[in-house]
């Protein structure tokens, strides 16, 4: 009886020592189940950082579309204000051919501040009024036929502007001024010098081949237009100031002309000047 007990508890002792702690079934099912548990976990938080990426793509791509919609409305605006500025120059551009063409007397008789009064044509060069003075450089010129050379270098920068060459015309007009400053087409080519910057959204050089106009040949027929285009220079400078000083003394100087209209109609576009006490 001892002996058959001795031999129970030593298959009891061995079939314990055989079966290994991991080996047990149970355990086994839990750790499945925590692994799975652990997987599912990770894939909760995976799916919780894709939701918040998605929200910032999104948020990101209304943000860029916002910007898209403003960048086409400027293009649009920029694509406006550019058709008016070449209908602006064509207009100017025609009715200085015309005058050129049609011009059997004296070219002073015409309204000042018309709107395009270049002449290309050696009548139009001297008759009174169109530029042959050069009041900055302290003497006066003669009022003279300008040369065959004077002319054709001259016609060549002022058919690349009427061609919209306008870098080609910004050269070949002070070209023209560096040889011929005081040939009686200067005045001419130092006002079409300002619109062919003026056209190329070159505010800058605009303003001072206007100025200059205006400097040395006050009296003349073009400094009407060189000061009106002086004054939409400023405006498109954000001046708002000075355009608004600019145009008034245009109506002012030259009243009845079309500068003088055009001045008031661009006076009316300028935003109205803020309070004394908002601007402080």
């Amino acid at each position: 009886m001892l002996r058959m007990s001795g031999v129970l508890l030593t298959l009891l002792a061995a079939g314990c020592a055989s079966t290994a702690p991991g080996q047990d079934p149970v355990q086994l099912k839990l750790a499945e189940l925590d692994a799975r548990v652990a997987r599912m976990e990770h894939a909760s938080g995976n799916q919780v950082e894709l939701s918040q990426r998605l929200d910032e793509a999104q948020a990101s791509l209304r943000e860029l579309r916002g910007r898209v919609d403003e960048l086409e409305h400027s293009n649009d605006e920029l694509r406006k204000q550019q058709r008016d500025l070449y209908a602006d120059l064509e207009k100017r551009i025609s009715a200085a051919g015309g005058a050129s063409a049609g011009a059997t007397g004296p070219a002073g008789s015409a309204a000042p501040g018309s709107a395009g009064a270049a002449s290309t044509g050696a009548a139009a060069a001297t008759s009174p009024g169109a530029g042959g003075s050069d009041n900055g450089g302290g003497g006066a010129a003669a009022a003279n036929t300008p040369s065959s050379v004077e002319q054709a270098v001259y016609s060549q920068a002022f058919d690349a502007l009427k061609a919209g060459s306008y870098s080609v015309a910004i050269t070949g007009f002070k070209d023209f001024l560096g040889t011929y400053p005081t040939s009686p087409l200067a005045e001419n080519a130092q006002y079409w010098l300002g619109e062919a910057y003026y056209v190329n959204r070159d505010y800058e050089a605009a303003a001072g081949a206007f100025r200059a106009v205006m400097r040395k040949w006050p009296d003349s027929r073009k400094a009407p237009d060189a000061l009106l285009k002086l004054g939409y220079t400023q405006f498109e400078q954000k001046q708002f100031a000075a355009a608004r000083a600019t145009l008034l003394e245009v109506t002012k100087k030259y009243p009845g002309t079309d500068s003088a209209r055009l001045a008031a109609d661009r006076l009316k576009r300028i935003p109205a000047q803020p309070p004394a006490s908002a601007a402080q």
